[in-house]
């Protein structure tokens, strides 16, 4: 059975389930205690094997991926690169927990990043969110403030924006190879062999890729890799074209929220007031950009049906 037949009947709980596990990856991290550029690598690296023999299982079901739906993926691949190098430095200058937080602001980026690239008009709900987005950043990044958590707060919030920028081109870049519903691990899967590439180079510039971390930290890494690279992003690409848009943006904000809780109780992360007042600031802006990008999807929808309506009627005047 195909995993879109899988998810086809209930979609939320796969959704949830996917949700779920990506909430655990910046955790997941910090317990692997490796350098950003060897916690990205790894990530894809580990997570290749099965995503190949899935890939492999979906072109022989379908065909093989056009080229050019290809090259999309490993363009999204080197933005994915990007992500996770920065999303990790982020996370070691202010915990796991505002880190995903902030990575989350692509959001907001792609519907300004809409804006000033293709010139449409944003929505009332967008304009809001832009303000108690960025007002929730800097709130996080302790500038109001002394002793918040973080061994450099601002610095993290800087490499937070900037990941949130590489997953916009990341989601971006995906979308335009992954058109075909009936596949779902082939761009995936293209996606994560360019980034588990694209990071050796990087790493190496950089100076921190290992690629001999230790045995406790590989396994570590390899849960990661497993349960969120394949396991989650699986299930929330199959998922989530198949969910009412209402309850897309829910599950949007349920996996920032549950990464703060989860790495309060399991790290120990304990940011300050005005941090956490950051975090539901990110969050509502959040739920203002997907109110807005709701509005503008249904909009379209509702042209596209009144364009059908006409030409119909124009078809039928004709044959008359």
């Amino acid at each position: 059975m195909s995993p879109g037949r899988l998810a086809g009947g209930r979609p939320t709980l796969p959704a949830l389930a996917g949700a779920f596990a990506i909430a655990f990856s910046g955790i997941l991290y910090r317990y692997a205690d490796v350098s950003p550029s060897t916690g990205a690598f790894f990530r894809c690296a580990y997570a290749l094997p099965p995503l190949l023999m899935l890939a492999w299982w979906e072109d022989r079901r379908v065909g093989p991926r056009p080229w050019r739906m290809r090259a999309w993926a490993w363009l999204a691949g080197a933005f994915f690169a990007a992500d996770l190098i920065m999303w990790h430095r982020s996370i070691e200058y202010v915990g796991a927990g505002l880190a995903t937080v902030l990575g989350n602001t692509q959001v907001v980026l792609v519907g300004v990043l809409a804006w000033l690239i293709y010139r449409e008009r944003p929505a009332a709900p967008l304009l809001a969110a832009i303000p108690v987005a960025m007002g929730g950043i800097v709130l996080i990044s302790g500038v109001l403030e002394g002793g918040a958590y973080g061994d450099d707060p601002l610095r993290g919030a800087i490499y937070g924006v900037l990941t949130g920028v590489a997953y916009t081109g990341f989601l971006l870049t995906l979308r335009h190879g992954s058109r075909d519903l009936r596949r779902v691990a082939g761009p995936l899967c293209d996606a994560t062999v360019a980034s588990a590439l694209l990071t050796i180079p990087i790493g190496i510039v950089i100076g921190d890729l290992d690629f001999l971390p230790s045995a406790s930290a590989q396994g570590w890494l390899i849960v990661l890799a497993l349960s969120s690279q394949v396991l989650g992003w699986l299930l929330i690409t199959v998922s989530l074209p198949r969910l009412p848009a209402v309850l897309t943006s829910v599950l949007l904000t349920l996996q920032p929220v549950l990464s703060v809780l989860f790495a309060g109780v399991l790290l120990g992360e304990s940011p300050s007031s005005l941090q956490l007042a950051g975090v539901a600031a990110i969050l509502f802006g959040l739920l203002l950009a997907s109110a807005a990008r709701r509005g503008r999807d249904m909009a379209e929808t509702e042209s596209v049906g009144r364009g059908a309506a006409k030409q119909g009627q124009r078809e039928q005047e004709l044959v008359a």
